[in-house]
């Protein structure tokens, strides 16, 4: 066992005296507050999964949006999720996120048990990795998660293992060649929660480790930054909002000349005026970074207070638009690929969505179409088509492309278009 060397105390106290901030946070005024409406109604509004109810909860109670029965519903959802312990690790860190984020007067969240189960869940992970070629039982996104809840949550694990998980270049930070942007912006949020505890001697570290910490946060920071498009969205518009956060909170690894805040901002709220944010995973997600809140803001300690007064924000259900001179049907052109392409021609409701073509073609021919479908927090999720099922382990997964192009959105969320030519490949990450 090597000797530990701890960090020099006046190493630890020079950067204590860093400012957490350097930049200016930019969130939405005032002013602008009625534009977040729509992300409010859909949060509210909608009938979610119990999946979804962490994320819902997690987002209000970091921006201080309170509906006391609102909020017991979400909690009711997220504890019974707990019960049926089929969670994943980050479904487990999520809940702990959300129950914890703060304390209400007459409640106490007792984390502990929680906390001692992703201990596990997360240890399986690791084990996992072992025997099967660096790959998780779920993916970085999750181990993110899970390292951001034993962070903020005292929970016990390795800041040297930690160090050699998120090494930049590890495999899992893509999606085939593609960086993850919101699994990169998790990392960072993750990395940022330790580095601040080995300073503030909750946990103990030595040089090497604190330093590889910086160089990872410093190096997933520029491939964030690398995805930035010309309108400033980051990634897609479902990955700006993770990413916002770990800019915010890493402001020391990048100039002010490289990320326009105000520009990334104003993107987002034009997208949320045309209805991007129709999920309630997805209208959770960017709703913090646009109040300047992260998911380092979770405080087990402090008491749920309301801001929704300053808000002054008006919920109301959403007003349905009749279609004007759209045709109640539509046709559209579905495959399926694997070694070969299976194809046909589907007719559905206008306003219909992937899935729903997907259970017309099944509809057509069993044989060829048949799939299987399970809920996550992004709505439903295709594991098996033909029988042929996404395996973590061989990194292997069902693709949704429009046009040969693949979609940013989930089967259940993607509304299709007349005459669009869809397909489900079967691919490798």
């Amino acid at each position: 066992m090597r000797p530990s060397h701890q960090l020099p105390l006046l190493g630890l106290l020079l950067f204590s005296l860093i400012p957490s901030q350097l930049c200016t946070i930019c969130e939405v005024s005032k002013e602008n507050y009625s534009r977040l409406n729509p992300l409010l109604n859909t949060m509210i509004n909608s009938k979610y999964t119990r999946i979804q109810a962490a994320n819902v909860l997690l987002s209000l109670r970091l921006v201080g949006i309170r509906n006391e029965s609102l909020e017991q519903e979400l909690i009711k959802e997220v504890r019974d999720s707990e019960e049926k312990h089929d969670l994943t690790s980050g479904q487990l860190a999520l809940d702990i996120l959300a129950l914890g984020a703060c304390q209400n007067a007459n409640e106490m969240f007792i984390y502990s048990h929680l906390v001692s189960q992703l201990e596990k869940k997360f240890q399986a992970e690791i084990e996992n990795m072992g025997v099967h070629h660096g790959n998780p039982l779920t993916n970085y996104y999750q181990l993110s998660l899970d390292i951001l809840a034993l962070c903020l949550f005292n929970g016990t694990y390795s800041v040297t293992e930690v160090t050699k998980l998120f090494t930049p270049e590890n495999k899992n930070f893509y999606f085939g060649v593609r960086f993850s942007v919101d699994t990169g912006a998790m990392a960072v949020l993750a990395l940022t929660c330790v580095k601040r505890s080995i300073v503030n001697g909750q946990i103990e570290s030595d040089e090497e480790d604190f330093k590889n910490i910086s160089n990872h946060t410093e190096s997933l920071i520029k491939k964030i930054l690398s995805e930035k498009k010309e309108n400033g969205l980051i990634g897609n518009i479902y990955s700006t909002g993770e990413a916002m956060q770990a800019l915010f909170v890493s402001p020391n690894y990048y100039n002010e000349s490289e990320w326009n805040c105000q520009q990334t901002l104003d993107t987002v709220l034009k997208e949320i005026s045309r209805g991007a944010f129709r999920m309630p995973t997805a209208a959770a997600q960017i709703l913090p970074a646009l109040l300047g809140k992260t998911y380092l803001d979770v405080n087990k300690d402090s008491s749920c207070v309301s801001g929704s007064g300053n808000f002054n924000i008006s919920i109301h259900e959403p007003e349905s638009v009749a279609p004007t001179n759209s045709p109640s049907y539509i046709l559209v052109y579905y495959s399926v690929k694997i070694n070969e392409t299976y194809s046909t021609n589907v007719t559905v409701p206008n306003g219909s969505v992937f899935l729903d073509v997907m259970k017309e073609a099944q509809k057509i021919n069993e044989t060829e179409f048949r799939f299987t479908v399970v809920e996550r927090s992004w709505g439903p999720y295709i594991t098996s088509v033909q029988g042929l099922e996404a395996n973590n382990n061989e990194r292997t997964y069902w693709e949704l492309l429009s046009e040969g192009e693949p979609l940013s959105q989930g089967v259940g969320s993607y509304v299709v278009h007349n005459e669009e030519h869809l397909e489900v490949r079967w691919s490798k990450y």
